[in-house]
Order: C-alpha cells, then structure tokens, then sequence
C-alpha cells in the first residue's frame, strides 16, 4: 500500500520528504504521450469517430468530405478536393481539409444525416452541431473560392468606373451590387448570396458617380455577361431573403432556356427554382424554330420563377427522362411542368406550343389552378386471376387501402434490370398466398401509373399496407428473397393479430369491470 502510494505522489511530482533533506533523488516528470497523428492522404486528412473531434478541436477551420468510396461522384471529386487542400496548405493554414468513408464510419454518417454522396460541410471553431453546407461545389478553384469567401471578405470592393470596367472584363459572368449603405439590408444579402455562389465573380460598388455610370439610381444587384449585349438589374423589390437573391443570379446566369444533357443536369439542379418547365421537342423537325422560339420568349416573362428546359426527344441518352414523364413519339412536342419539392407533374392542356398556350400554363400553375397530371392504365380484364394481382392506377387504391385484406406490393419499372430478376422471385410469393384469403400480393408499374404516394426508394421497392387502414403504407427495407419477404409478411400479419387480441382483452376486462356488483361501504 505504501508503495502504491508514494508511486502515485512521484507520479505527481512530489516527495514525501522535503527537498533539503536530500534523503532520495528528486523524482523525474513523467511527459505525457502525444496523441498520434491523423493519418493524411494526398494532404487530406483520413477522420474517424476516434480523432473527428479532435480534428476539429485542432484546426480553426476545416472541410470535411462525407463519401463512399465506391461511388462514382465521390471518386470524380477526390482529385479535385486534394488539389484544392493542397493548394491552400500554404497560403491559408487555418484551413484543413479532412474527408469520412461513410461505409466504414456509420456513426457519423448518421450523426450529420448524410444522405448524398459526395456531402462537403465546413466545420468552426470545433463546433459540430451546425456546419455549414457546402453546395454545388466540385472543382478545386471553385472549392477554394468558397472557402475564401467564408474565412475572408465575399466580395471585392470597386472604387473607380476603370476597376469595374476591368472586373467585368475579366469575367465571362460578373455580379456588381450597386448600394448606397454597405452595411444594409441589401448589402448584406449580397455578401451572403455570393458566399453561396463560388463560381462568380462577386463585387461591390459605394460610389454615387460610379453608379451613375451604369445607369443605377438606387439599390441594384446586376449580372454582366461577357460577350453578350445581356445586362439583368435585380432591385430591392424582387427578394426578400438571401434564397431569392441567389436564385435570381443563379437563373441570369444561364441561357433563357437550358438544354437537358449530362453535363448541364448538374447544373439545373443547383439553381434553387422548385418548379421546371419542360419542352420535349426534336430539334431537326420543320415546326422546331417557331416552337423554339415561343418557348423562348416565354421564358423571359417568368425568369427566376420557372427554369425552362430542353429536351431533345432525338438524343438517345435521354431516354431515361422520357420515361419518367412518359413521353412517347405520339406524344411529341409535349410540354411539362414538374415541381421539384412535391415531385408532382403537370401537363400543358393545349397541344399547340404557341406564346399564349405556354403563358396560359405556367401563370396557371403558379396561380396554383393548373390540374396535377395522374397517369393510369386500364384495369386488365384477368387482373384478380394470377397470384400476383396486376395493379394500375384505378384499382390501386381498392387494393392498397383494403378493409379485410392485407396487401404487399411491388412497385416496378420494366426496363430495370433489377426489377426484371426480382420479378420471379415476386411470381413465387404470389403463388404462396394465392389461397389466403386476407393477403394480396401485386405489382404496378409506376413507368405507367400515377398514384398519390410520395417515394424516395430506387426502383424496384416494396410496402405493407395492413387490412383496415386508409393510409398506412410500411416500408420494406430487407433482402428481396423470398424467405426475408415470408418472414416480413408473417411479422407484420401476427403483429395486427397480436394488437386485435389485445384490443379485444381490454375491452372484455372493462366489461367485466362494469358488470362487477360493487361493494356497499
């Protein structure tokens, strides 16, 4: 015991004798071990549940990478994130950059909700509860870019008509705010705005003769476009958040009208406009001008509250798009508004693609009028006759939504591969419970189906909905054989079992409870 102790007082760095008494030899400091080092990997630093915080602890500022290493956006933008690290290990070292294997460390996958791979969030100060999201950014200049405009000033300050001039000259698309006070309300829109928009050139202007120069009297954000007469003035009455301000240059930043292909998909969806108009045209047909340009011109009317898009029904690489919207050759030139947060479609009434049509269309949407479109085949005559029940719009809801019969179905698309294997596998469950008398098993092909159930699952997905309820649906998350769809089916039946019976105890113990003769006091 002794001996525990006085190791523990040397430990310490102290004695039990005084220092005078020079009775034993001074005890030596035991230092203490340094944490090893984050491991780096192209000057990018490898995080784990273990060191994230410390990463963060250490580094005032720090970019962090959530992917997956198989994933094709994650692997496409691993060069370009190591470039933009390495690029800035020198001339901003408050600034690191570290990256998350999502597939080994789930548990802060889940902590910051990942749900998109590649994710990019900026971390400060050691604070992890609200990082900032890092949007739309992929190339190492437009990375490093935004990181500037987060740790330094958004914007450069333009102090004579020769330095704007140059700035805009400089640029194949420059963003000038006009204002009177730097500090207001409008400014400070701007300085956020242009934190969000890495990929433009950002400046500021506080000067009344400058301004005059430009023609601008009051308040003004303006978009310059290099190499065209195009010049787009936002006043103070269009926004009324940063949202609105950044959605307005993000849409003066691209064409009237923008043409649907791989390279462009990435960028239509970074603009923040929730509803998309669609022309599906081919543009080798003799009528493709006249429609071009009525589209065009009505894209100017509704700029920055409708992105108008493109799609040329010739590219075979646009199939994929075709059929979501179910666009057929008999259908073309069709038109179609989808809304990006509901994921709900419309349909334009009139067939002629003409200015007053497509007018008529969008101000209808946007008045909330215009008719959500819902797709259904026709029942087939033998629908009920098959163990798996074919479903189609108008019966779907019948089946579903039973009174007396639980339902499990397969939602499919027919050109999927995987949907193609599971189908099978579906036939065989079908014949299993074809004689219950309380179980369906179907499948509806959702290429050729509208229903009002909203579904963020890659095709092909699967839902329980049990007996009784009007709009219960139970998602199905297991292996797709058909010992783990049986095992599912039995759990959820015998749970619905499990709840009637003791619904049923309750109510028989009440009875009883109310039919006791009480006892007189």
């Amino acid at each position: 015991m002794r001996a525990a102790l006085l190791f523990a007082l040397a430990f310490a760095g102290l004695s039990l004798f005084p220092a005078e008494a020079e009775i034993a030899p001074k005890a030596t400091k035991v230092k203490k071990s340094k944490a090893p080092k984050i491991k780096e990997e192209d000057g990018v630093l490898v995080l784990t549940s273990e060191n994230f915080a410390r990463a963060l602890k250490e580094n005032k500022y720090m970019l962090v990478k959530f992917y997956i290493a198989l994933s094709g956006p994650s692997q496409s933008l691993a060069e370009e994130f190591s470039k933009a690290a390495g690029e800035l290990k020198k001339s901003s070292p408050d600034v690191k950059f570290g990256k998350v294997d999502i597939t080994t460390e789930k548990v802060l996958g889940k902590e910051f909700e990942i749900k998109e791979f590649p994710t990019l969030k900026l971390f400060v100060n050691g604070e992890r509860k609200n990082p900032t999201d890092c949007k739309g950014v992929r190339s190492a200049s437009a990375i490093i870019t935004w990181l500037n405009r987060r740790t330094g000033s958004s914007t450069v300050h333009l102090n004579s008509t020769q330095e704007a001039e140059s700035f805009i000259g400089a640029e194949e698309v420059a963003v000038i705010g006009f204002f009177k006070d730097l500090q207001g309300r409008m400014a400070n829109l701007f300085y956020e705005a242009a934190k969000d928009v890495p990929e433009l050139a950002f400046g500021v202007v506080n000067s009344d003769d400058i301004s005059a120069n430009y023609g601008v009297t009051k308040n003004t954000v303006t978009v310059f476009k290099k190499g065209k007469p195009a010049r787009y003035d936002i006043s103070e009455a269009d926004i009324e958040s940063k949202l609105d301000l950044v959605r307005l240059i993000r849409s003066y930043n691209m064409d009237l009208v923008t043409e649907y292909n791989l390279e462009t998909s990435v960028i239509i969806f970074d603009v923040p406009v929730e509803s998309h108009i669609l022309l599906f045209t081919s543009k080798t047909s003799d009528t493709f001008n006249e429609i071009y340009e009525n589209y065009e011109s009505a894209a100017v009317e509704f700029r920055g509250k409708i992105m108008f898009i493109l799609v040329d029904t010739n590219e075979t690489r646009n199939g994929r798009i075709f059929e979501y919207f179910r666009i057929t050759e008999v259908d073309v030139p069709a038109v179609r508004i989808l809304n990006l947060t509901s994921d709900v479609k419309y349909q334009m009434p009139a067939d002629e693609v003409d200015f007053e049509n497509l007018r008529s269309f969008c101000q209808s949407y946007l008045d909330g009028k215009a008719k959500p479109k819902t797709d259904t085949e026709e029942i087939p005559e033998d629908w009920d006759k098959t163990p798996v029940k074919q479903l189609v719009g108008k019966n779907f809801n019948r089946v579903a939504f039973n009174k007396s019969s639980h339902a499990f179905i397969m939602f499919y698309a027919p050109w999927s591969k995987e949907c193609q294997d599971l189908l099978p596998v579906w036939d065989e469950l079908g014949r299993k419970y074809q004689h219950h008398h309380n179980i369906t098993i179907g499948r509806i092909d959702c290429t050729a189906n509208d229903i009002q159930l909203i579904v963020l699952d890659r095709y092909p997905y699967v839902r329980y909905f049990p007996a009784g309820s009007d709009t219960q649906a139970v998602r199905y998350t297991g292996e797709k054989t058909l010992e783990a769809f049986t095992e599912f089916l039995e759990q959820q039946i015998q749970s619905k079992v499990d709840q009637e019976n003791s619904s049923e105890s309750e109510d028989s113990a009440e009875t009883e409870g109310e039919n006791r003769p009480k006892e007189e006091l």
